[in-house]
């Protein structure tokens, strides 16, 4: 078992650039760039990718009540003529960091 293996079974979830800074030494005798490293591990379909984290921003299902949309016929023929408002997203007070 190569040293690759052996940090790939202890640490499953290890990123790229970790993994190239635990296998420099190896690396270098090698002569592979981070660069080419991570191109080694596409190609091998041993990159790890990352989970994007998201914020469900939109309740259509709420008690409230809902309007349509008022502008959809209007004939619009100067600036200003029409203002837009939205609500924005702000987050549960418990995850604010102070």
């Amino acid at each position: 078992m190569n040293i690759f293996s052996e940090i790939r079974t202890l640490i499953l979830r290890i990123g790229a650039k970790k993994l190239y800074y635990l296998l420099d030494n190896d690396l270098k005798t090698l002569k592979i760039g981070r660069e080419n490293f991570v191109y080694i591990l596409i190609a091998n379909h041993l990159l790890i990718l990352t989970k994007h984290s998201y914020h469900i921003t939109r309740n259509s299902h709420h008690r409230f009540r809902k309007y349509k949309n008022q502008l959809l016929y209007l004939q619009i023929n100067k600036p200003e003529q029409v203002w837009l408002s939205d609500i924005n997203y702000t987050g549960k007070r418990e995850n604010l960091v102070i």
